[in-house]
């Protein structure tokens, strides 16, 4: 038999891409300001950026990042277990698990790691993990190269994963969620849950990577606003890339669990350390964040004013009171359609679609930033009723 092409099993990938309008493209950015950016030579109202608090260019951050350089250079030169853990990490980490109130914190150089590290340094083979449908992709991906059994509930049934916890009664057991979901922005119920994993001596995970610094007193993130501990919720994971706008993530939590991932976890041994320089970035913008709470204000009331002139105006939100506000299309070509009207008229958002998100639910994931002004909602909303306008005359649409 003959060995199958890859080169001919990518184009036909390809081409079936394009025939459901799947193909993804990069969008070049030549420069920012705040919320603008310029691409092909044209300055955009940006609506898609993860950067909620607006910290990403923040003077005191950029200002960090610029004086850690000169002392530390540009790099992490090698993993925290043999040189490159620095004391700017220790302070990071210290930052963070006061921020939570949480006895221990450990930084990594990406969410994704820190994710794969919790759950193959946890779990193994007979073991199981219980993750809600619509969990991030790097959460899937740990507890397949975990080797444990996985099961998936629906979205937002803690019932649903109950049941998956009685339906495997031997082996070490974990519920995983996101806290803030980043596609539909609705908020996970980690209370529920967390009764769930105590009824079946299991441990909650909580990857809150777009909950920490938007959501719960003082920004603490969606287990502080469901006024659940590490005793509760024995590990979480803060991104430091989206409302820190910075880079990395902190796995923050119960003390041992911690100390087991620093020695056990491979994503943490075998990689580079997060570079100096980032890490005292994400220090001022901790900093930041915990004590400029007019940030999350503004942000709130930005959320608001969108929400209600979008449904007064007859689009369809999904029930989300975070900056992440889809706006469903239905089909792709829909959101395409609708992405490209917006762009022309100077508003950026992405059309995300299956299998990012589920089929029939293409959408734009609008986010808000607290850099955003009154007049930019404003402008946003008018601009989507043109792009419906437009978009009906081409395709039809439900919108």
């Amino acid at each position: 038999m003959m060995r199958p092409s890859l080169q001919e099993r990518i184009a036909e990938a390809r081409s079936e891409r394009d025939d459901r309008r799947r193909r993804r493209q990069r969008l070049t950015i030549s420069r920012r300001d705040g919320v603008r950016v310029m691409a092909n030579d044209r300055w955009l109202i940006n609506f898609c950026s993860n950067d909620y608090l607006g910290l990403s260019q923040h003077f005191a951050v950029v200002g960090a990042l610029q004086d850690e350089a000169s002392r530390s250079g540009a790099g992490g030169v090698s993993s925290h277990l043999v040189c490159g853990h620095l004391a700017v990490h220790e302070a990071l980490e210290r930052e963070v698990a006061d921020w939570l109130e949480v006895p221990a914190a450990l930084a990594f150089s990406s969410g994704w790691l820190g994710n794969l590290a919790v759950v193959q340094s946890l779990l193994g083979e007979h073991d199981l993990c219980v993750q809600d449908r619509l969990n991030h992709a790097s959460l899937i991906d740990a507890a397949r190269l975990s080797g444990c059994n996985l099961r998936r509930y629906p979205h937002n049934d803690p019932e649903g994963a109950l049941r998956q916890l009685r339906a495997q009664a031997d082996g070490a057991a974990m519920i995983v969620t996101d806290g803030v979901f980043s596609m539909d922005g609705d908020v996970a119920p980690l209370r529920d849950l967390a009764l769930a994993a105590h009824v079946q001596r299991a441990m909650l995970y909580v990857d809150d990577a777009h909950g920490i610094g938007v959501v719960g007193q003082d920004g603490r993130g969606s287990v502080a606003a469901a006024k659940l501990t590490a005793n509760e919720v024995p590990l979480q994971l803060a991104t430091l890339g989206k409302a820190l706008g910075s880079f990395g993530a902190v796995v923050a939590g119960n003390a041992d669990y911690i100390a087991h991932l620093a020695e056990t976890a491979r994503p943490y041994l075998y990689t580079t350390a997060l570079p100096a320089a980032q890490a005292a970035a994400s220090l001022a913008a901790v900093k930041l964040a915990r004590r400029e709470h007019w940030r999350r204000e503004k942000l709130q009331a930005l959320v608001l004013r969108f929400r209600s002139g979008a449904l007064r105006n007859g689009f369809e939100l999904l029930d989300s009171d975070t900056p992440i506000q889809p706006l469903i299309c239905g089909t792709a070509a829909h959101a395409l359609a609708m992405a490209d009207a917006l762009r022309m008229d100077g508003i950026l958002t992405t059309a995300i679609r299956p299998p990012t998100v589920p089929e029939n639910t293409a959408r734009l994931r609008i986010t808000l930033s607290a850099l955003h002004t009154p007049d930019d909602i404003d402008a946003l909303i008018n601009a989507l009723c043109r792009a419906r306008d437009e978009t009906r005359r081409r395709v039809g649409s439900a919108l």
